[in-house]
């Protein structure tokens, strides 16, 4: 076990059990202990690979699709340029080196980073020597004032969750308590009506479970906001589907599955994004949201394969090959290419963004 596994034990004892959502914020976001705090999650040595670290293809075309946007909504002479969750940087470094020729998007660039973790805020400030990012601790303090186009990839599925399961009277919250022994387990509170699930009532039947988010949808309220009084535009780049229904709650540890209660601070937690959820909220801000698209068809659409072809003329051998793996993984259906899913937020008044049309 780990030194917050004794913690939360120790909580546990005096407190009652946790929900799913403090639990995860916890082995997550600690501020000694937690896995974002502690470990180096990312690439080959760390947890898990993320789109940006696969290839420098990924961030190109993301990068041209936000200035794609930005042209066709006028090219306003100042705007936020945002991620969300930037890991390493690796992703908004690529962003703002595949912009770096069309006219007059960094002059009117405000580069703004969602980041908590003081460590990877410095990983950040390393991948972007040329820039001066502003860094913010959550979406509420960005900029009101200025348009603004925003990344999130991979950056919800993170976020904590809160499980119930169905009962014949009510709904049961999925906790975690301990067991006789004093391991940290999952347990089911007492069954209680829950207002905001009653529209899942009609699709589901005692002993279904279902998944909430408040803080994604939290999140999305302070950026489509931003984007329906300023215009701008989200991409949200992650993996999940269309309406949450069934448990996702995962830990990877090593790029392989583990027990997410092993050694809490040790592992990534994440779960299934629901994007009607985050649909849902941006359309009651007065945003509106673009059709759910497959990553490998989004990446298609944009040009990935002649990119790719082209960056193939210099290479081979080994660095072919794995140029080719690297295409392969990101856009097609058995890997990335249908597990990850693009939605795009953007002005009711506007088109949907490049990739993302009907």
């Amino acid at each position: 076990m780990t030194a917050l596994a004794d913690l939360l034990r120790k909580q546990i004892r005096v407190t009652g059990p946790l929900s799913l959502a403090q639990y995860m914020a916890a082995c997550l976001l600690h501020p000694e202990h937690g896995y974002y705090t502690t470990q180096d999650a990312l690439g080959v040595d760390g947890d898990f690979t993320t789109a940006p670290e696969i290839s420098q293809m990924f961030g190109e075309l993301v990068g041209l699709c936000l200035a794609q946007t930005w042209l066709d909504q006028g090219a306003p002479d100042r705007f936020a340029l945002v991620e969300l969750g930037p890991g390493r940087g690796t992703l908004i470094a690529d962003v703002m080196r595949a912009t770096l020729q069309v006219p007059g998007f960094h002059a009117a660039a405000d580069l703004h980073l969602v980041e908590a973790s003081a460590r990877m805020r410095d990983l950040q400030a390393a991948a972007l020597p040329a820039h001066r990012p502003i860094w913010h601790d959550t979406a509420d303090t960005l900029p009101e004032d200025m348009p603004v186009y925003v990344i999130a990839n991979e950056f919800f599925d993170a976020l904590p969750i809160r499980q119930f399961q169905r009962d014949a009277k009510g709904w049961r919250e999925v906790m975690v308590g301990l067991s006789a022994e004093g391991n940290l387990q999952r347990g089911l509170s007492d069954a209680a009506p829950i207002e905001a699930l009653n529209s899942r009532l009609e699709d589901t039947e005692p002993g279904a479970l279902v998944e909430t988010c408040a803080q994604g949808s939290a999140v999305i309220d302070a950026i489509a906001a931003r984007i329906a009084n300023q215009c701008g535009m989200a991409l949200i780049i992650d993996y999940g589907g269309w309406h949450s229904k069934g448990d996702t709650f995962q830990a990877v540890r090593g790029h392989r599955p583990t027990d997410p209660f092993a050694e809490p601070g040790r592992a990534d937690l994440t779960a299934h994004v629901d994007f009607e959820a985050l649909a849902r909220a941006a359309l009651i801000a007065g945003c509106a949201a673009s059709q759910l698209t497959d990553q490998g068809t989004f990446l298609e659409r944009l040009g990935i394969t002649p990119r790719a072809q082209s960056l193939a003329k210099g290479l081979t051998g080994d660095a072919l090959a794995a140029h080719v793996a690297a295409h392969r993984r990101l856009t097609h259906p058995d890997e990335m290419g249908s597990l990850f899913k693009v939605l795009g937020l953007y002005p009711a008044t506007e088109s949907p963004p490049p990739g993302l049309d009907p």
